[in-house]
């Protein structure tokens, strides 16, 4: 009877011990069950210098500065005055060098607030209007809605009225002789008006403009000894009052109220002001 128990011990044992080989051979054939396989996606993988949202370089788009208002005038609207040449036969230099006289390069309340460059009154027109003091107060002019119809406007009240035929007669490219000639038809009753014209022109090298559209060789040209200066202008800061501007640019303030269209003393902050050149 113990020789029947030990063997069933012994043969309990060695059942025992092959089960567990078997396990353990399993395990060894098979992979480990805790493992994991993980993909990682780009967005987890370290970013290079050009995917790092800080090192990327944006560059932003170049912003050009001007030396005064009358460079950043004639970068604005010499491309306007070319076509009106090649519409009208108007020297684009000529409609630059009025457009910058006329309206303080830009800066002139009907310019401001009506786009009218060229200081065009309200005669036989049926459009918006703009009152401001000129020769006489309150006086109407026209207002558009964009820049490009003022300069339009002025190239056809030049080519559409009998007392400027004569102009057409000159030289595209001869401004001298357009700018008396201008003066002499009874478009300005400034007697100067001619040398600033022509002045602006030298100066700002608007002649160059002319050539473009006519695809003349460049003229070797000598610079008069005297210059006009375009119209001065003022933003008014903060502790600026009229009567302080009035002696500081030596002017009354019924000049700086006519200048600019003024029915009081009132200033706002930023306002551009005209101002009497010395």
């Amino acid at each position: 009877m113990k020789q029947f128990f030990l063997i069933l011990i012994i043969s309990i044992t060695i059942v025992g011990c092959g089960s567990k080989k078997r396990i353990v051979t399993k395990k060894k054939n098979s992979p480990p069950r805790t493992e994991r396989v993980i993909v990682k996606s780009k967005t987890d993988e370290p970013k290079t210098e050009a995917e790092t949202p800080s090192e990327i370089v944006v560059n932003p788009t170049e912003r050009k500065t001007f030396a005064n208002s009358t460079e950043e005038y004639i970068y604005n609207y010499s491309e306007i005055a070319k076509e009106e040449m090649r519409r009208y036969k108007i020297p684009a230099s000529i409609t630059l060098a009025q457009g910058i006289l006329e309206s303080a390069s830009g800066q002139g309340r009907l310019a401001l607030e009506a786009n009218n460059h060229f200081g065009i009154k309200c005669h036989d027109w049926t459009g918006e209007k703009i009152y401001h003091d000129d020769d006489r107060n309150q006086e109407c002019f026209r207002k558009y809605k964009h820049a490009k119809e003022s300069f339009e406007d002025h190239s056809i009240f030049l080519a559409h009225r009998n007392r400027y035929a004569g102009l057409f007669k000159y030289d595209q490219d001869d401004y001298e002789s357009w700018a008396r000639g201008l003066r002499a038809a009874g478009y300005a009753t400034d007697r100067k008006y001619p040398e600033k014209l022509i002045s602006l022109i030298e100066r700002f090298q608007l002649y160059k403009f002319d050539e473009e559209v006519l695809g003349h060789t460049p003229k070797v040209r000598t610079k008069r000894v005297e210059t006009v200066e375009a119209p001065k202008t003022h933003e008014v800061v903060k502790g600026d009052t009229m009567y302080s501007l009035s002696k500081r640019y030596n002017m009354t303030i019924e000049e700086l109220q006519r200048l600019n269209g003024m029915r009081n003393n009132d200033l706002k902050l930023g306002q551009i002001l005209i101002i009497k050149s010395n």
